[in-house]
């Protein structure tokens, strides 16, 4: 789904993502690990072309992202950091916005489909500015699932949400992923994705320090190789700098 080769990004002088190649395949999930200013988001937005590399390739579902972002675009779905909701609407008039203005079926039958899906369907009528922060972020998938969107790029998904939410969210993608769906989720919290991830990324000082398979690493090794890993990436960048 995903083949991204020497992805670099610059800005000016500074190097927010230096040489990062990775693969995805359909139906799996990336948990992307990494401190605050590790260039995970940078990343993100690289994936949903919402950014163009300074170099590198990058192909999703076989399309040169690069090239032909527009044929790309449509198999997306981007849950940023931030909720993004109209406060002052109600959840099935967000969607019915979102859908309207992506030139989608905001027929009512699929809003209330797309609000059962994430357990919203009891407050479709309720101002958002009344949600928690998990339901907030769930109005957010329900964007997603109208769009039909097969790789989710999520952007720490867990801050902010309480166990019951996380719980909801890691049951979210299970059934993303049956379904064929792919994700890239970055986060920075341990107790997030990583039940459900099918590899493992680290990422620090804008390069990829690890990419293995979930089920190779035990939740031990995983924290001795993070703290290793982005310490000696903090440090060496501390050496370089002038």
């Amino acid at each position: 789904m995903i083949a991204a080769q020497d992805l670099r990004k610059t800005y000016g002088p500074t190097l927010v993502l230096d040489g990062v190649s990775f693969a995805l395949a359909r139906g799996q999930c990336l948990a992307l690990l990494g401190p605050n200013g590790a260039g995970k988001t940078t990343l993100l937005r690289l994936l949903a072309t919402l950014l163009r590399p300074t170099a590198g390739a990058l192909q999703i579902a076989g399309v040169d992202a690069l090239r032909e972002p527009e044929r790309v675009r449509p198999l997306l779905g981007v849950v940023a950091h931030g909720s993004y909701v109209y406060e002052d609407l109600t959840a099935r008039e967000n969607l019915r916005f979102w859908e309207t203005m992506r030139g989608g079926d905001a027929s009512p039958a699929r809003l209330a489909a797309a609000l059962a899906q994430v357990e919203l369907d009891a407050v479709a009528e309720e101002r958002v500015r009344t949600f928690s922060a998990g339901m907030k972020r769930r109005l957010g998938l329900a964007r997603v699932l109208l769009a039909e969107a097969r790789l989710l790029l999520l952007d720490e998904p867990f801050t902010g949400l309480d166990r019951r939410g996380r719980k909801w969210v890691n049951e979210f993608l299970l059934a993303f992923k049956a379904g064929g769906g792919t994700a890239v989720v970055a986060t920075h919290s341990f107790g997030g994705s990583l039940g459900v991830a099918d590899r493992i990324g680290i990422l620090g000082q804008g390069r990829l320090l690890l990419d293995r398979p979930a089920a190779d690493l035990s939740p031990e090794e995983l924290h001795r190789l993070y703290e290793s890993l982005t310490e000696e990436s903090l440090t060496e960048g501390a050496e370089a700098a002038p």
